[in-house]
């Protein structure tokens, strides 16, 4: 992760961190009562409304104070946005290495190559269905969002009471795992 995209999560800059999170809400939150489409057409209205009486309000105050300062983005305009080749190359190496190390993952549980981590991923997906039928995608998100803007600065001020507490639990959760692989035939790992 990015030093910017730390810095916004743990609030270094709070105007800033407060726009990114207020705006990705509205954003999250208008989904949730609109359609892609509406949302969509809606901010682009909205920008489109913005820049067209910026520019506008330029021209009228160019034809006041007669002066010629040219067209108010003319540096946006004039801005290369052209992805390069080796951008989409390296790009979408990325997404083909993720995409096989995926569906080697996912063949390699389906098939039960370890009984164990097969075995964990069924509670996963049964506790899924779970989390299925009580959110649906969108509120997830939101909740994901949510998290991220709160969770790093919640830790970092507790970190000691934290840390302590997942010490507890994981201890906890090795325990009970350990003693379901000894009653479990086969269900021991193989030392790596």
């Amino acid at each position: 992760m990015g030093a910017a995209a730390i810095d916004l999560l743990y609030w270094r800059n709070v105007k800033q961190s407060g726009a990114v999170f207020s705006s990705v809400l509205l954003l999250l939150f208008s989904l949730t009562q609109f359609s892609v489409v509406s949302v969509g057409a809606y901010l682009a209205l909205a920008a489109l409304s913005a820049t067209i009486s910026f520019r506008i309000y330029k021209s009228v105050l160019q034809a006041v104070q007669k002066t010629d300062e040219g067209h108010p983005f003319k540096a946006y305009l004039e801005m290369e946005i052209a992805l390069s080749q080796d951008q989409i190359s390296k790009y979408a190496d990325k997404i083909l290495l993720y995409s096989n190390t995926c569906m080697k993952e996912l063949r390699r549980l389906f098939l039960v190559q370890d009984l164990v981590d097969s075995l964990k991923f069924a509670v996963l997906m049964w506790l899924l269905t779970y989390v299925g039928a009580l959110f649906n995608g969108l509120t997830l998100l939101i909740l994901a969002v949510v998290s991220m803007f709160t969770m790093p600065v919640v830790y970092e001020k507790h970190q000691a009471q934290i840390d302590q507490y997942v010490g507890l639990i994981r201890t906890q959760v090795n325990s009970v795992v350990g003693k379901i692989q000894a009653k479990i035939p086969g269900a021991k790992r193989k030392e790596e």
